[in-house]
């Protein structure tokens, strides 16, 4: 964009803090470091499930259950000076069945629009694959943060591979000490720092991490596991603390009361990456081998942790060449392996950890933000040629 042009204003279609969710934490974290680039003008169009109090960037909010407001908000932005409206796709972030909602809005708006894609299913149901398919064709560009998705947007959506930019999950850059010393301010210097972060919900496998852990600490009784995060919300309201419940009775049944403390809260960013520079390995033990993406994978990466993981896609992809060890689903020996092999090899340790830190640095958020903004100049310009194309072709009809 030449320097005498004017800034593109650009709203983004999310969920945003202070409601706890993941993709609000990303939206705010992009939106955030666009505004430090000072290349585009940005606001935010926030979907609520209840009344929250937003801060500055957003412009307005609606209820995600409520159908007639994506029609309104469709009209709203039609009639702004928005140049072109981000959406931030998330399946259960939309009201509607699987979220088709936002297909009416999308429809009805007459800017172009970019499309980040927090999941894609490798095998979605009908009416999935209907969502994304629509949402996708109506779309100047598809955003995804792994590799993988791309391929699949290919070969199951039939998207079109010149519409795809891949642009990997952003971490934030925080200065803080070395792990060494953070260890030392909590007593903790003497012992292996194992770390899972992020809401708690039953998908997570938490108890076949406890269970790794409890076959870990036979043998090297200093192991500790921090599991930190609150319930995700959702589940809160649908089933109170059950699951968070079921797997403090295993730690106690387990007496792992040493080896395994929770932290019940919502984390700040700061909380995230220091909780990280603590940990010697972080471990995700999920249970969906189609998980496209996982911001607290991408943080652990980011900051150079060495990780042990379930198999799931975004973890095959993240841990290539070297840079941690997969375990099998639904396994606790296979991951307690693998958290043993790590302690007691600590050149291979080592060796990870420098392999992921060097790979980690390049999804800090200046750098993903740069391209994010080629990527909207990139859509705003090919829009424009198009509208330009079509008006002609308008014209010659006439």
């Amino acid at each position: 964009m030449k320097s005498n042009q004017r800034l593109l204003n650009v709203a983004f279609l999310s969920t945003y803090p202070p409601r706890e969710c993941g993709i609000a934490t990303f939206t705010q974290d992009l939106v955030r470091e666009l505004k430090k680039k000072g290349k585009l003008n940005t606001s935010v169009i926030a979907i609520s499930d209840g009344k929250y109090t937003y801060d500055d960037e957003v412009w307005f909010d609606f209820p995600q259950q409520n159908f007639t407001s994506y029609l309104k908000t469709a009209e709203r932005i039609n009639h702004s000076d928005i140049d072109f409206l981000v959406v931030e796709h998330e399946y259960g972030i939309y009201g509607g069945d699987w979220g088709d909602y936002l297909l009416e809005l999308v429809k009805r708006v007459r800017k172009p629009i970019v499309t980040t894609l927090h999941t894609v299913l490798p095998t979605p149901s009908e009416k999935q694959l209907a969502v994304l398919r629509e949402l996708c064709c109506r779309s100047k560009k598809i955003v995804t943060m792994a590799t993988n998705s791309c391929r699949i947007l290919q070969e199951v959506y039939g998207v079109d591979s010149s519409k795809i930019e891949m642009i990997p999950h952003g971490v934030p850059s925080f200065d803080l000490p070395p792990r060494e010393a953070l260890k030392k301010e909590r007593n903790l210097e003497n012992r292996t720092v194992i770390s899972t972060f992020g809401l708690i919900s039953p998908g997570k496998g938490l108890e076949y991490g406890i269970d790794a852990v409890h076959q870990v600490a036979k043998k090297h009784p200093d192991v500790l596991y921090f599991i930190l995060g609150q319930t995700h919300p959702v589940v809160r309201r649908q089933y109170g603390e059950a699951y968070r419940e079921s797997l403090e009775k295993k730690v106690r049944e387990l007496g792992l009361e040493n080896n395994v403390q929770f932290v019940n809260k919502y984390l700040t960013k700061e909380e995230i990456v220091r909780g990280l520079q603590l940990s010697d390995l972080y471990m995700t033990p999920y249970l969906s081998r189609d998980q496209a993406v996982s911001g607290t994978l991408a943080y652990a990466a980011g900051y150079g942790r060495v990780i042990v993981s379930t198999p799931y896609l975004y973890a095959q992809e993240m841990l290539a060449d070297g840079r941690g060890l997969l375990a099998e689903f639904k396994d606790a020996q296979s991951l307690g392996e693998a958290i043993r092999f790590l302690i007691e090899h600590p050149e291979k340790r080592k060796e990870m950890e420098e392999k992921t830190l060097r790979f980690g640095k390049t999804m800090r958020w200046d750098a993903v933000a740069d391209r994010y903004v080629q990527t909207f100049q990139k859509a705003y310009q090919e829009a424009c040629e198009w509208s330009e194309v079509e008006h002609e072709r308008f014209k010659i009809a006439e």
